[in-house]
């Protein structure tokens, strides 16, 4: 390597991994799953020596194991169980599980094969090294950090003038962050500010509250709650990886097997795998009230939120007493206006990620690397937005829309 080590600790992932991690060990153990690296920007280019640096990168993440204190930590998490927990001492990624060449249109293919266990943990430090190799290698890193400072300060300032208007807020930032270093020090800085606003709020002023973090490394250090429930995998491994499932159940397959797991607790359900719509179909009166609430990440947010409030209310359901989290490409504007449009129908809550840990004046990179098969079969997500899916056979997803259009009409 002739960087700084991206990846320190196994803990540096998105929560969510554990969460799904814990269901698959203990329901999904012997499923097989592919995943498939995607760089979404035009004019990204990795050189050789890029690639190799990455490769080099994974290596060392790869020979990380846990450490007792960093399974204690995971230990007090009050969802997360013994027996995952001694699992996870003995589990260390495996560089034999990746495939890293040159033959792609970007210059950079990344392919993982193995247990869904194994390759579930995958994604999230490989997006992180991806990033942080192109951005230090492709520029001059310091003028990219001091563009990042510049862009902090005033974000700060907005913060500690009200600007704008919150709510609940965390960072989902870690897959696509500048550099760890630039993570860290919008923490550290969110950190001081609700300290300050916290220490002045003798007249319980209305404050943004800046929660927690997606990174769990970052949470543990920083005293914050970490923050994620199931990612749009769980939905497509679980009801598409069986081969005997309609792939138009998808969401009931998913949500059912996460209750058996956690009951009432970690409960925000992801709506858009295959369509919101769809999800409504199975969302009814018992999971509607066992979740907390659910996710947006695709599609048209003021038009997903007054869906969910409708759909609560046919229900029955006080939409008070839920929370919408949005999770779509959010800044400070866009959640404020979000925060106005719905914060006196339901609980709102954001979860922000490339603009807290990679605004600068360089576009950042529209990377993703999503699982494209389970059990030797194709699946896919079919999300509220074009462009946002991924699968390597257009035929399969020919026959999961139709499956989703058949359920829909009759």
């Amino acid at each position: 390597m002739i960087l700084r080590q991206v990846i320190v600790s196994l803990l540096e992932t998105d929560l969510y991994k554990f969460s799904m991690g814990q269901c698959i060990y203990h329901q999904f153990s012997d499923y097989k799953t592919t995943w498939t690296f995607t760089c979404r920007n035009k004019d990204v280019f990795f050189t050789p020596e890029m690639v190799e640096e990455i490769r080099e990168q994974i290596k060392a993440y790869c020979e990380l194991g846990f450490t007792e204190e960093e399974l204690s930590y995971l230990n007090n998490i009050k969802w997360l169980k013994g027996s995952y927990i001694d699992f996870l001492r003995l589990w260390h990624p495996r560089f034999e599980d990746f495939v890293i060449a040159t033959d792609s249109e970007c210059g950079l293919c990344i392919e993982t094969a193995g247990t869904w266990l194994n390759t579930s943990m995958y994604e999230i430090p490989t997006l992180a090294i991806v990033n942080e190799v192109y951005f230090r290698m492709n520029y001059d890193y310091n003028e990219l950090i001091d563009s990042f400072k510049e862009r902090l300060e005033q974000k700060i300032t907005w913060l500690e003038e009200k600007k704008y208007f919150l709510s609940t807020y965390s960072e989902f930032g870690l897959r696509r962050r500048l550099s760890a270093e630039a993570q860290e020090l919008f923490i550290d800085r969110l950190q001081q500010v609700m300290a300050r606003q916290e220490k002045q709020n003798e007249q319980q002023q209305q404050i943004s509250k800046f929660v927690g973090t997606s990174n769990v490394y970052l949470a543990k250090k920083y005293g914050l709650t970490p923050v994620g429930t199931m990612a749009h995998e769980w939905i497509m491994c679980v009801g598409q990886g069986n081969h005997k499932h309609n792939p138009a159940y998808s969401n009931w397959y998913a949500l059912e097997a996460w209750v058996k797991e956690y009951g009432i607790l970690n409960g925000i359900a992801l709506t858009d795998t295959i369509t919101t719509d769809c999800f409504l179909k199975d969302f009814q009166l018992t999971y509607a009230t066992l979740f907390s609430g659910v996710r947006h990440d695709s599609g048209d947010p003021k038009i997903w939120g007054d869906k969910m409030i409708a759909h609560y209310e046919k229900l029955g359901i006080d939409p008070k007493t839920k929370t919408l989290l949005f999770s779509d490409s959010l800044d400070f504007e866009k959640a404020d206006e979000l925060f106005r449009y719905f914060g006196e129908r339901a609980k709102v809550a954001f979860g922000i990620g490339t603009y807290l840990s990679n605004d600068t004046k360089e576009e950042a990179l529209n990377i993703v690397m999503k699982v494209t098969k389970c059990n030797g079969q194709d699946v896919a997500k079919l999300s509220d937005a074009s462009g946002k899916g991924m699968c390597k056979n257009p035929e399969y997803v020919d026959y999961l829309q139709r499956s989703i259009d058949w359920r829909m009409n009759h």
